[in-house]
């Protein structure tokens, strides 16, 4: 009871934590509400630049953008740039009110060089600059163009143990071939760095630098290091570019959106503890307890790690909850199989967490390796997730493994050691699942040609095979100021929608500046039609205003706001997760069928997701990426428990004949319930969220819907019939 009572109020510490803070911190450190909210949620800066070049190629531009989307990645891994008109790029950063603090970390992107003054001894055919202001030549050694990444650090000093402050540098390959000359020309001498016409540093060169990576020392102090690191960075763009505004905006959505998206995930966590406790009994209680721990732990944990919460976010943390419960499902139901096969509830708790484990831990390791390949590899919103996506992974397997043993302990010491507090599990019929093979086979193939064949005829009609959305195709974005002061939640209930009407799109976001009436409306490309239809909404219906009467609205095109490399960068991660998942399975379960079977059924789900998208024209953005990681990593557990499971039976049959086919369907028939159950509390989870969630929730909310019961569909009906087939002649062999 003593420890009862102990696990009770670390859960409740944690819960007014996550609710009101730290107790007596003034900060209130802790709480839920600092959990750095994105553009959608809450707003934040949004600057714009000036492109100074004249000529430039759309290489330099798609460069520029991805290396300011690296800047301010520092800021949030959800912040947006994009080209706005012929020859501007925004930048907008979630959950930042400071516009100035923003100008001066981000710094002033010009031109930077590494130079030395020309002394007459130099090659005709050197690379030279000439600062205007004062006529002097200098000798360009390397350019921005050359440096990978700049980053202010303190070190101690080996000589004297003092703390220093420093800048280190990396080159890219050509960069560290440019500056090993340099440094090899210029050894005991100074070369300076030149930004935007000005000398900003000179530092003496010690040593001929072979490596690509240098570091500037004597940095006066840790800001000195971080503001010349900062300026390095933001002047290797491949653009100059100056600044011509600055603002702060308000959220895209409402107040609303978040209201309503937390109701929903307090309803789905509240239907799925019914259910457990239902089904489960006394486990039911324990799986209770842990989940509400792991959802305040999961909002501690995004608080510490100031990851940046967008909506979509927000339905990733609700999508965990459900899955959060899994292995508290395969713990569970072994215990059940357990009982019901005569062992004491002692013997058959011991065991069942026993059995369980080597499923929970392989099936959460393949989700945990495809987080960390999507971080590493990915840029983004895609680091973004994968952050998101892991934290869920280890904080799940903690709740799971460690504090719902503890406390099913604790309840079975108060008492609870009837079997009637348990249940047992009644014997199974075997399910045919291997020779019915061919009816599931035959929907699957159907499904994909439903949604492939959407993507072909939709693409030769010009339709395109997706409806991409502002942030993956561009758009239009169109300026209004009101005569009078309207709310974000006025302008989504009633302003968008007589939009979307006029325009007959609904794919519409409104941003509101924080001082004054204005609103940046975006949209897709509007033609001249649309354009006026959308004027006429807001001037007459709701008094935008127009310096003449005859005046246009301000309307400007936008590009994507996911860039060209991010998507790469997305694409690449994807398959080297997917590879090392396949290696992984294949090695832990020593059998490369295993980890092919997985691998068709991870790519029948992403397809069916995807062939959606091109039935539904659900508009495919950011979302689209989260939705389909979202499956890779929810996908592969369900499978992975069936694999456990055959791998199980088969090792119960050494040295001795066993038809290979019953294996396979006493295997899937034993996880049946888990697959089902599991399903079903992620199904809630996110089925609250299409309910009772706002349009743009809905649109993520779904896709994942139709993900889940793909998953599902794919790891109790494909998975190990596809495995039996590439199987069955290896283990014929072992039975002659």
């Amino acid at each position: 009871m003593v420890i009862f009572i102990l696990c009770l109020a670390i859960i409740v510490l944690c819960g007014y934590t996550a609710a009101f803070g730290l107790p007596g911190n003034k900060e209130h450190k802790g709480e839920a509400s600092h959990i750095t909210l994105g553009l959608d949620l809450r707003g934040g800066v949004s600057v714009t630049y000036h492109i100074k070049d004249e000529d430039f190629t759309k290489e330099q531009l798609n460069d520029t953008i991805y290396k300011l989307e690296q800047r301010v990645a520092i800021y949030s891994t959800e912040s947006e740039v994009y080209k706005e008109g012929a020859d501007n790029i925004t930048v907008d950063i979630p959950g930042q009110f400071d516009a100035q603090a923003i100008l001066e970390e981000l710094g002033k992107p010009g031109s930077l060089m590494f130079v030395t003054e020309l002394d007459g001894t130099e090659t005709a055919d050197v690379e030279t600059y000439t600062v205007e202001s004062t006529g002097t030549k200098y000798r360009v050694w390397v350019d921005g163009d050359d440096i990978a990444g700049a980053e202010g650090k303190a070190v101690t000093s080996e000589k004297n143990g003092a703390q220093e402050y420093q800048v280190a540098l990396t080159f890219n390959k050509e960069g560290a071939t440019k500056f090993e000359e340099a440094t090899s020309a210029n050894l005991n001498k100074s070369i300076s760095i030149l930004y935007d016409d000005q000398i900003i540093s000179s530092p003496t060169v010690q040593s001929v630098i072979t490596s690509g990576e240098a570091v500037i020392t004597g940095q006066p102090t840790m800001e000195d290091a971080n503001n010349l690191a900062s300026i390095i960075r933001i002047g290797s763009l491949s653009l100059e570019l100056e600044t011509i505004s600055s603002k702060v905006v308000s959220a895209k959505l409402g107040n609303d959106a978040v209201e309503t998206s937390l109701f929903a995930g307090l309803v789905g966590l509240i239907i799925v503890m019914v259910f457990m406790m239902f089904m489960y009994r006394i486990p039911g209680v324990v799986a209770s307890i842990a989940l509400a721990f792991y959802t305040i732990l999961e909002l501690l944990v995004l608080n510490g790690f100031d990851l940046t919460l967008t909506l979509p976010g927000i339905a990733g943390v609700i999508l965990s909850i459900g899955m959060a419960v899994d292995a508290n499902v395969i713990i569970y139901a072994r215990i059940k199989e357990e009982i019901g096969a005569g062992r004491t509830v002692d013997n058959a708790i011991k065991s069942g967490f026993h059995k369980a484990a080597s499923a929970i831990i392989d099936g959460n390791v393949t989700t945990i390796i495809a987080s960390v390949v999507l971080y590493i590899f990915g840029s983004g919103p895609v680091q973004g997730f994968a952050m998101t996506l892991g934290i869920g992974i280890v904080l799940s397997m903690f709740t799971a493994l460690v504090i719902s043993r503890l406390l099913i302990w604790v309840f079975y010491g108060m008492g609870f050691k009837d079997k009637k507090f348990y249940g047992a599990q009644k014997e199974r019929k075997v399910i045919d699942f291997v020779g019915k093979k061919m009816i599931p086979i035959v929907i699957a193939v159907v499904c994909l040609c439903l949604g492939f064949g959407s993507m072909i005829v939709r693409s030769v009609k010009g339709q395109g095979a997706f409806n991409y959305s502002i942030e993956f195709a561009g758009g239009s974005s169109t300026k209004a100021e009101f005569e009078k002061e309207y709310s974000v939640d006025y302008f989504n209930k009633n302003i968008k929608p007589d939009i979307q009407k006029a325009i007959g799109d609904n794919e519409v976001h409104g941003q509101k500046d924080i001082d004054g009436n204005g609103y940046t409306i975006k949209t897709k490309l509007l033609t001249d039609d649309q354009t006026a239809a959308m004027k006429k909404v807001l001037v007459e219906t709701y008094g935008a205003k127009l310096e003449a009467a005859d005046a246009d609205l301000e309307v400007t095109n936008i590009s994507s706001s996911v860039s060209d490399k991010t998507r790469e960068n997305a694409v690449i991660a994807v398959i080297i997760a997917v590879v090392c998942m396949l290696i992984y399975i294949a090695v832990r379960f020593r059998n490369f069928r295993f980890a092919f079977a997985a691998v068709i059924a991870l790519l029948h789900d992403i397809f069916i997701v995807i062939g959606f998208y091109a039935l539904s024209r659900i508009s495919v953005g950011t979302t689209f990426i989260a939705c389909c990681l979202t499956i890779l990593g929810y996908s592969i557990n369900a499978t992975i428990v069936i694999f456990d499971r055959i791998r199980e039976n088969i090792k119960a049959y050494e040295g001795k004949s066993f038809e290979l086919k019953e294996v396979v369907n006493r295997s899937i028939t034993d996880t049946l319930t888990r697959s089902i159950y599991t399903s079903f509390t992620t199904f809630v989870t996110i089925g609250a969220l299409y309910v009772l969630g706002v349009t743009s929730i809905k649109e993520f909310a779904l896709p994942i819907i139709v993900g889940i019961v793909a998953g599902g569909f794919s790891s109790v009906f494909l998975t190990g019939p596809i495995w039996y087939l590439m199987s069955k002649k290896k283990y014929a062999k072992k039975n002659k």
